[in-house]
């Protein structure tokens, strides 16, 4: 497929089906994509410098991607994101999401949004509002440009900033995802607020998650939320707020700037008991927790039939294995990660 391709709506698409609905009655409306599990950055708590990705051939295509995700938002996803990997360096990237953007223009779809590493934000933000994105996702765990480069190992911050800038002022509402890291950004959150807060950017600040092998023992920067949400305490007045936006995170606003302050806790606090989400990878397999092993093979599906009777059956096979909770733990007893699969693979 070419870059200026377009992308034309499945020939297969059947009428408006029985939502998602999981065992624990969790009505699925929210799909993450993961459209690539290539990256231009390899972030140490994330994957190893050394890391070897998926062949073409067993990655979705873009119509293959379209197809899935048009399945879902007929079963009553209401939330698309596209992830990776880094989701701007899939050649036609800008061509998928204009495509979904129908669904946003027919009411389908609530919301269209993509999480980054901001590196390609600066060439693509412009196409991306166009398009119906309005809100994305930026990764920045450090404003120092020396760390930076060490935690991305292959980033530049002064490309990412820029990224973060274009998004800004072509329209789009940035939120800033930051990895708490003990021992190496853990003092720089109160930084990280006062750069938030000059430019209107929300902060949601993540545990590092047990996914894959990463070449380090995470125990050593492991940081709990809950001792950074105390020393924040001993200087700002948090309120909790019951805001919500699909995903896992937990709000405050500090009371002394107004700003929302966001806290992922899959460790100190699972986010388990609201999961109204589901993953697909790039290769086309649906985990239907991030923290568990299980999954369903929906290439194959796509791949086996033009019609969509057979793609919508699994879909609802799958949901119905959907577990409770993930098993989520760091332990320097443990001699593997959790889950073996890299994050870059599953989709952020």
């Amino acid at each position: 497929m070419t870059a200026t391709a377009t992308l034309a709506p499945s020939a297969g698409a059947l009428a408006p089906a029985a939502p998602l609905v999981d065992p624990f009655g969790r009505a699925i409306s929210y799909l993450r994509v993961s459209v690539t599990d290539r990256c231009d950055f390899r972030c140490v708590y994330c994957m190893p410098e050394a890391m070897t990705f998926l062949p073409k051939a067993e990655v979705l295509s873009l119509e293959e991607i379209d197809r899935l995700a048009s399945a879902f938002i007929r079963r009553g996803t209401r939330k698309l994101r596209l992830t990776g990997g880094e989701p701007l360096v899939r050649r036609g990237i800008i061509d998928l999401v204009q495509a979904l953007g129908r669904h946003l223009k027919s009411g389908a779809l609530d919301e269209l949004t993509l999480t980054s590493n901001g590196s390609q934000m600066a060439r693509h933000a412009e196409a991306l509002f166009a398009a119906g994105v309005r809100r994305v996702n930026i990764s920045l765990d450090t404003l120092d440009a020396d760390k930076f480069a060490a935690i991305t190992r292959w980033g530049r911050l002064s490309q990412v900033l820029d990224g973060i800038a274009a998004a800004k002022a072509a329209g789009l509402h940035v939120k800033l995802n930051m990895v708490a890291l003990a021992g190496v950004n853990d003092t720089e959150v109160e930084a990280m607020l006062a750069y938030a807060a000059r430019d209107g950017h929300d902060l949601v600040l993540i545990e590092t998650m047990p996914l894959g092998e990463i070449g380090v023992d995470r125990v050593d920067h492991y940081l709990p939320l809950s001792r950074v949400r105390a020393d924040l305490e001993q200087r700002w007045t948090l309120h909790d707020l019951p805001d919500n936006t699909g995903g896992p995170a937990r709000y405050v606003r500090i009371g002394e700037t107004g700003q929302r302050l966001g806290f992922i806790t899959p460790l100190t606090h699972n986010f388990c008991e609201s999961c109204n989400r589901v993953r697909l990878t790039a290769t086309g397999q649906l985990y239907m927790c991030l923290g568990q092993d299980d999954v369903a093979d929906l290439r194959r599906v796509v791949r086996a039939s033009p019609d969509d009777t057979d793609l919508d059956a699994a879909l609802t096979e799958a949901i119905s294995r959907k577990p409770r909770g993930h098993d989520f733990v760091i332990d320097r007893r443990a001699a593997a990660p959790a889950v073996t699969r890299h994050m870059s693979v599953t989709g952020g």
